[in-house]
């Protein structure tokens, strides 16, 4: 009888709080131990980049990781991914953790000791390679998370897969890529994820805090290219031809409109940007034909169906009323990332725990975009920033994604490791 009374003495005292907080205890001591660990993982992918489709040495770098923590490893998927999973000690759940590995055509600007000067070749130039949106940041934090549940595995209720994906930023042209092709690839069905978790490092917010939103949180981002053809003819006689340049001139006026005169901007933002023209050989020719380039934002799906189609509208009949045709071509680069809301309900003290209740906010939508919301075809999904801005500076400072001056402080890589942790092991409660 009283071994009997002990061991529900026992039982309960592993299901009570108590239990719990030795846990997180336990999480919070093990990412600090890591700390040094996942900065030097994370300085040496900053100074060894490569761009999507082409993370060879990356992708190796982090089988070798996984392999020496014992997981279970498959590489070459969507072409470098490389997938780890970890089979805990007790049944349960399988939790995604996904991490993006690419790297962009942007040379680094700063004088950092770690700073990359690697090369490459870029749509047939020679560019710099950069870690300029902090994808080395993810891979180091999942790395750090990596090895923490390993060593917490026979506590673990469940699989986890860690994933660790290329050209998040886009494939190389006339190839698939992303988190898409990993989707299609199965790494959402073998085994099947019951729910998938993301980071994005972010440079003008504090390093340590975390921001989320539930619901619509990033933008569908759809990539476009429309080309005017007119009638080539001496710049002197523009009446003997039809002129793309004027035309394309009174298009990028024209889908501005779209934006500010058509979009209930109450519901939902939309963008409409025109990234690149290309048109002319010379001053006194009036060419053939005009390029276009840019991106369509939107975050609600019904917005995204009546903008494209007022983007048809505007382009093919300001070409009719100027004597030229328009060829359009549109091509969806992401899907809007949804926080499925019940999972962020239930896993937000997850993310209070790593941080700290008040560093985790609440945020507005964002209109860049992220493949991460592909994965959510699969699984119930929820994606957040942690903050990578030094204390010295300000947001309206700090140099934004994508740009040479580019730069996070890895000091508090740490709070994404607790997070990734803290979620696995809440999950499965």
């Amino acid at each position: 009888m009283t071994r009997i009374f002990l061991a529900l003495c026992i039982c309960a005292f592993m299901s009570s709080p108590i239990f719990a907080i030795n846990v997180n205890d336990e999480i919070d001591a093990a990412a600090e131990r890591l700390l040094p660990k996942v900065i030097e993982w994370r300085r040496h992918l900053h100074q060894n980049p490569e761009l999507g489709n082409r993370e060879f040495k990356t992708a190796k770098y982090v089988e070798d990781h996984l392999r020496k923590l014992g997981f279970e490893v498959r590489t070459k998927i969507a072409h470098t991914g490389v997938v780890g999973i970890l089979k805990g000690g007790q049944p349960g759940p399988v939790v995604g953790l996904r991490a993006d590995m690419d790297a962009l055509p942007v040379e680094e600007r700063n004088d950092l000791a770690y700073r990359s000067k690697a090369k490459t070749e870029y749509n047939g130039q020679t560019v710099g390679v950069m870690h300029a949106c902090g994808h080395d940041t993810h891979v180091a934090m999942l790395m750090g998370a990596a090895e923490l549940l390993a060593g917490m595995k026979d506590k673990i209720k469940g699989t986890v897969v860690f994933i660790f994906q290329p050209a998040e930023e886009g494939p190389p042209a006339g190839e698939e890529g992303g988190a898409s092709l990993m989707v299609k690839e199965g790494v959402m069905d073998n085994p099947k994820i019951d729910a998938i978790f993301g980071i994005h490092i972010n440079s003008k917010t504090p390093a340590g805090v975390i921001r989320y939103k539930s619901g619509s949180m990033m933008a569908a981002a759809d990539f476009f290219e429309v080309k005017i053809r007119g009638k080539q003819t001496h710049g002197a006689y523009p009446w003997q031809g039809a002129d793309p340049i004027v035309a394309t001139a009174q298009i990028i006026n024209g889908l501005q409109t779209i934006v500010s005169r058509r979009s209930d901007l109450t519901k939902a933002p939309v963008v409409v940007t025109i990234g690149r023209i290309n048109g002319g050989v010379r001053e006194n020719i009036i060419p053939e034909e005009v390029v276009l380039g840019g991106t369509i934002r939107t975050l609600d799906p019904d917005m995204h169906k009546q903008v494209h189609a007022q983007f048809r509208e505007t382009i093919t009949k300001i070409a009719e009323s100027q004597g030229v045709t328009a060829e359009i071509k549109i091509d969806t680069l992401t899907k809007v990332t949804y926080n499925t809301p019940e999972l962020v309900t239930k896993m937000l003290p997850s993310l209070q725990k790593a941080a700290g209740k008040d560093n985790v906010i609440e945020s507005e939508w964002v209109m860049g975009a992220e493949d991460f919301s592909f994965y959510r075809d699969k699984a119930p999904a929820f994606f957040f920033w942690l903050g990578g801005m030094s204390p010295d500076k300000n947001a309206a400072d700090a140099a934004p994604h994508h740009t040479p001056d580019f730069l996070i402080d890895d000091s508090r890589l740490d709070v994404g490791v607790k997070a990734f942790a803290n979620l696995v092991f809440d999950y499965s409660k």
